[in-house]
């Protein structure tokens, strides 16, 4: 029976994300594992958390099996859903304490799930913080405590709620759990206190989705200049606002146009036409042989390319080998998929904060906008709004509303107005508050006009950075070793 309640555990939490968006369910998720973990065996703890790892992450990274195959997707599951059968030994390992002080139960769960968080999204090669609590909650009222201490702060209230759920046959602790996870209602929210710009997104859509997108690379470049064309014909008409500036998507020049005169000369004429700076997603050759880089190109009108942004935290095993000789071999066998293994995109060192236009733009490529330190960086060093340029054609519509959610969450944490640009979709903009406006469809083609104001004033969460969860993480550790000093006085009194 409890290994049925820890798959259900992990179904909770898997409905509580997008593209179902159950925020109400993740509590409930945090509850049922809890149940089956606190008072069993350290082995019996280990088991539960790996089966609710299972059940949750497996169809939450489904997208990662579209295109390569089942194996990656399958190593991925078990590698991320070993964190949460560490979070079951925690569990289980914290008997003794809570047994002592029962009042302690729930801020001692929700401190060893902010602490599983904290390791999974740093290790190994720099973590991968996909499917933390908070990401589930971008349009939970839970959402609003994100301006005061981050995506740390709000995987601990949302598992705070289902640890007082675990005391369920008390009714006080069920009516705190319930308002725990509604007071964020009343946390007010940050916002931009600047002037305001009209920002234009193109989403130019590709010939095919996939991994061949690659082959289409012209064609793709070609869809994001006729796009642009097409919305300087509505601005000239009168349709649309004139855009002070445009966000093309990661991938959207996959031909170098640093070292290509034709997709250089295709790209100027798009900026000429709308007669705005057009932020850039390209590829870049370099600076060695088999290497590239992922950038971000502050494109202007009749100058050419100006500033750029060089991803700083590339994707392991997708843009980047670690250990190449050793892993190269066994990823071929895995995936063979060769073309996933030409080159390794080197990553930079420096935050994409870009002037475009009259904005400075914190620009977020991809997969970072799931790391704490690389958006806040961008808003400590001056960004005045959050630009989140992604290619989502490899993945599909499920993998692109989870990225969504995880934009609002930043929208709320730093205060600042922010937007998404995909080559397929989904593209939109969020407001500071962390709603999602006008949401372009999947797959097609699709530009996007909208005012955005521009921030200069920074959040708690900001200022605080890395300390909330350094702090609840301190705490985790502390109950881990009371719990052991607990237990050992206990075996010994009763010796």
């Amino acid at each position: 029976m409890d290994l049925v309640i820890a798959a259900v555990a992990g179904v909770a939490l898997l409905l509580a994300f997008a593209p179902f968006g159950w925020w109400w369910a993740a509590p409930g998720g945090v509850t049922l594992l809890a149940l089956v973990t606190i008072g069993v065996r350290l082995r019996a703890g280990l088991g539960y958390g790996l089966v609710t790892g299972v059940v949750f992450f497996g169809p939450l990274l489904a997208w990662t099996n579209l295109h390569v195959g089942a194996a990656p997707w399958i190593l991925l599951t078990l590698f991320q859903a070993s964190y949460f059968a560490l979070l079951g030994l925690g569990l289980a390992a914290v008997t003794p304490l809570v047994r002592k002080w029962p009042g302690l139960t729930a801020p001692v769960i929700a401190l060893l799930w902010v602490a599983q968080e904290a390791l999974r999204d740093r290790a190994p090669f720099g973590g991968f913080p996909w499917g933390r609590l908070a990401f589930s909650q971008a349009g939970a009222p839970a959402v609003h405590f994100a301006g005061w201490g981050g995506a740390p702060l709000v995987t601990f209230v949302v598992a705070l709620a289902g640890g007082l759920l675990w005391h369920w046959r008390n009714k006080w602790a069920d009516l705190s759990a319930i308002a725990v996870m509604l007071i964020g209602f009343l946390v007010p929210l940050s916002t931009p206190d600047g002037p305001t710009a009209v920002v234009a997104i193109v989403q130019g859509n590709v010939p095919r989705l996939g991994l061949e997108f690659n082959d289409q690379r012209r064609a793709v470049l070609d869809n994001h200049v006729r796009g642009t064309i097409e919305l300087a014909a509505k601005v000239k008409v009168g349709q649309v606002k004139q855009p002070d500036l445009v966000i093309w998507p990661e991938n959207a020049s996959d031909i170098d146009p640093l070292l290509n005169a034709d997709a250089a000369a295709v790209i100027d004429q798009a900026a000429t036409a709308i007669n705005a700076p057009i932020l850039v997603g390209a590829v870049l050759r370099g600076p060695g042989e088999n290497e590239s880089r992922n950038a971000g190109i502050v494109w202007v009108p009749n100058k050419g390319a100006g500033d750029m942004y060089l991803k700083r935290h590339p994707v392991p095993f997708a843009e980047y080998l670690p250990m190449r000789k050793i892993v190269e071999p066994i990823v071929r066998a895995i995936t063979n998929e060769a073309k996933l293994l030409r080159t390794d995109f080197v990553r930079g060192d420096v935050p994409g904060v870009l002037q475009v236009g009259p904005a400075k733009a914190g620009d977020v490529i991809c997969f970072e906008v799931a790391y704490d330190d690389v958006v806040r960086d961008v808003v400590t060093h001056g960004a005045q709004l959050i630009t989140v340029q992604t290619n989502n054609a490899t993945f599909n519509e499920a993998e692109a509303s989870q990225q969504l959610a995880m934009v609002r969450l930043r929208a709320v944490e730093h205060g600042r107005d922010s937007l998404m640009a995909s080559t397929v979709g989904i593209s939109g903009f969020v407001t500071a508050d962390g709603q999602v406006h006008d949401a372009t469809a999947f797959d097609t083609p699709a530009a996007v006009v909208r005012e955005l104001h521009l921030g200069a004033s920074t959040t708690l969460a900001t200022r605080l950075g890395v300390w909330p969860e350094i702090v609840l993480t301190a705490l985790a550790a502390a109950a881990l070793v009371s719990a052991a000093v607990e237990g050992r006085r206990r075996r010994r009194s009763s010796e």
